[in-house]
């Protein structure tokens, strides 16, 4: 799977003291998009812990476009844009269903580590084969259709 989508309904929790959706959900739906993907082709918490491994976070960065506000549709995309022996860089988009406005880019650098050590080591040949890479955001709203 190259790229993974989920809709998000903005609510009342996701609001900060501006009446917009708070970049501290950003954040969140980041994680939460990348875990989803994650075990969407086959490599969930479960598969990690198993192994002894998983990902930490390195670095997020968000820029913001457009605001987006209570009861809106959100398409939220994220992808694999490149790996590195012990760490991949994954993005995101975030783009309101009504009208297709990009309400934000954001990308992760993850790096991957044992569990038991907390040190960086190689990611194994079979989780990076389950990933496809995508370069960019223009490419994924052409795969989309946005």
């Amino acid at each position: 799977m190259r790229i993974f989508t989920q809709k998000i309904t903005v609510g009342a929790q996701d609001i900060d003291i501006q009446n917009r959706v708070s970049n501290l959900c950003y954040v969140n739906w980041m994680q939460d998009l990348a875990i989803q993907h994650s075990t969407a082709v086959g490599w969930g918490m479960e598969r990690y812990e198993a192994v002894g491994q998983s990902w930490v976070v390195r670095q997020h960065t968000i820029t913001y476009k457009r605001p987006a506000f209570l009861g809106e549709v959100i398409t939220a995309a994220t992808w694999v844009a490149s790996f590195a022996p012990r760490q991949s860089l994954r993005r995101y988009l975030f783009w309101r269903g009504a009208d297709q406005v990009v309400l934000a880019e954001a990308e992760t650098n993850w790096v991957y580590i044992d569990l038991a050590s907390g040190r960086p080591i190689r990611l194994p040949d079979e989780m990076r084969a389950a990933f496809e890479m995508v370069e960019d955001a223009g490419e994924v709203l052409r795969l989309l259709g946005a």
